[in-house]
């Protein structure tokens, strides 16, 4: 291992932009549709895994949501987020912040309770046995009407104590933010925070509507606002958070090379970038798989990764005292590879 893997398997991290469903190991599929009775339409975990190929977000999205067709129980919930907690443990990952798909899962007729309760129980757990904190993320499907998704709110009431943010994700293109300026001006009423994930395929406009109609509290992705130099600025001024996903990049043809992604541009011009994993079973890699994987691709240095990591804990929605720790872990690791 090189002394630059080293520092980032030490590194301690926050990560702000995971999708549960997007955590699922064919394997741990392959279990839970076995133990539900469900033939899924593929006749091994390998071959499971070649389909795991993409050239477009669409593309990813039909098997994304055929996978979670599996999911069912209470149980199912609970082992999907407890397998991603024990396994990015091992990557040093101290606070997740995860969204989930309700819509998903209301469509097949599972009810809201069954998929919050399962993965609640499973993150409580993880604080307490895996010292990893958390925050619960509502994401809202972008592609289904906005009443949809005032519908999936009133089915959250009761749940609110719980849930910390409210995001948006699915088909961008043709799905602007502003198709949800309701919704999420009545989540901000409810004292929800609010991100969006814009300017990953869709164009620079989709993230200033996030800015300027949503007026969230940080962007997801937001790889095309360097198209923008006005969005660049504003984005700096704002200390505005971007929680951005290399490897989810590449796979999904945002980038057609890791060496070309905007990463470094992005901390040359000030922005709070941040590195992610989005949908690690789907895109080839957890958090220090990211890592590793962009810094042999564009050279970052150990002040670049600490940056990164930096924006992370405090772009973060932790706690401010968890936030304190963490940056002093921090400072500890970088102390001792200098």
């Amino acid at each position: 291992m090189s002394n630059l893997s080293q520092f980032i398997a030490a590194l301690p991290k926050a990560e702000l932009h995971l999708h549960i469903e997007g955590s699922f190991e064919p394997e741990l599929m392959f279990n839970i549709a076995e133990r539900n009775g469900i033939t899924l339409p593929f006749d091994s975990v390998e071959a499971l895994k070649k389909a795991y190929e993409f050239n477009n977000l669409q593309e990813f999205l039909d098997i994304y949501y055929q996978g979670m067709n599996v999911l069912q129980t209470e149980q199912d919930y609970y082992d999907l987020t407890m397998a991603y907690l024990q396994r990015v443990k091992t990557d040093n990952v101290r606070h997740v912040e995860i969204f989930w798909d309700p819509q998903g899962h209301l469509e097949r007729n599972i009810a809201f309770s069954t998929q919050i309760n399962g993965i609640l129980k499973a993150l409580e757990e993880g604080e307490q046995l895996l010292d990893i904190s958390y925050r619960l993320i509502m994401s809202f499907l972008r592609h289904l009407p906005e009443e949809s998704a005032f519908e999936t709110l009133t089915q959250a009431e009761p749940y609110l104590d719980h849930i910390y943010g409210v995001g948006l994700d699915s088909s961008e293109v043709g799905h602007p933010p502003e198709k949800f300026a309701r919704v999420f001006a009545a989540c901000k009423e409810k004292g929800l925070k609010v991100t969006v994930h814009a300017g990953e395929e869709g164009p620079a406009e989709y993230v200033w509507q996030a800015l300027d109609l949503i007026q969230v509290d940080r962007v997801d992705h937001g790889n095309r606002s360097l198209e923008d130099d006005k969005l660049v600025q504003r984005l700096v001024a704002d200390q505005q958070v971007l929680t951005v996903c290399p490897l989810s990049n590449l796979k999904l043809q945002v980038v057609t090379d890791l060496s070309q992604h905007p990463i470094p541009n992005m901390l040359e011009a000030g922005l709070k970038a941040t590195v992610n994993s989005d949908d690690p079973a789907y895109f080839g890699g957890y958090m220090n798989d990211n890592l590793n994987a962009l810094q042999q691709a564009v050279g970052l240095d150990k002040a670049q990764l600490a940056t990164l990591t930096r924006n992370a804990i405090e772009g973060s929605w932790a706690e401010a005292e968890r936030k304190k720790l963490l940056l002093a872990e921090l400072d500890q690791v970088i102390a001792e590879f200098t």
